[in-house]
């Protein structure tokens, strides 16, 4: 099993774990999305990748728990200021998963979805080498659908909104298209230590 620790940034008179501008939610897990909270049947639950990729694939909830489970050990951090830290999650991380879809050379950036309807875009930097995950554990449970469960994806080192909840699907690209957020103002990579978080940050 692998086990990625936390990303840090730059050292502070205060928590260096902390970004500018957040604050530590402590023992709290805010709940914050705009979709109404779904109800998914992990038997019926999928996750594919397609796009830019020689061999588009679909997951089944048996087929990616088959798969070599990965672990997170780290922080997350909102948009909205606060920030959790030291948190677990389990899952696959994306990389397994790229590798079995085979991005094409031209793959430079991603759409991930969700089953509601929502999207987000990230660069394809922002997804492999170990940044990336799709979770259905979080501190030993099983993640709670008020948090994006059966499964949502896990980007943290990018503010929250990055980390699709109920996600069920990444479709590469060769230019960037903004998701839902973003095209409603938000940053188009929201990077935390940067404080990337609205258009124009």
């Amino acid at each position: 099993m692998a086990i990625t620790r936390g990303f840090t940034g730059r050292r502070r008179d205060r928590d260096e774990r902390l970004p500018p501008g957040q604050y530590d939610a402590k023992d709290e897990w805010p709940v914050l999305h705009v979709e109404a909270t779904p109800r998914i049947d992990p038997a019926r639950w999928t996750f594919g990748v397609e796009g830019l990729v020689d061999t588009p694939t679909t997951w089944t909830w048996d087929e990616v728990h088959a798969l070599p489970r990965s672990r997170y050990e780290g922080d997350i951090h909102c948009v909205t200021t606060w920030s959790k830290f030291g948190m677990t999650f389990e899952g696959v991380s994306l990389d397994t998963l790229l590798e079995i879809a085979q991005p094409q050379e031209g793959a430079r950036f991603a759409m991930a979805s969700s089953s509601t309807g929502y999207t987000t875009n990230l660069p394809i930097e922002d997804i492999t080498g170990g940044k990336a995950w799709i979770v259905w554990e979080a501190d030993g449970a099983p993640l709670p659908e008020i948090h994006g469960g059966p499964v949502r994806m896990l980007v943290p080192h990018l503010y929250f909104w990055k980390s699709t909840k109920w996600v069920s699907g990444l479709r590469l690209m060769s230019h960037d298209e903004q998701g839902f957020w973003e095209r409603n103002g938000y940053h188009d990579r929201g990077d935390p230590w940067l404080e990337q978080r609205y258009q124009g940050d």
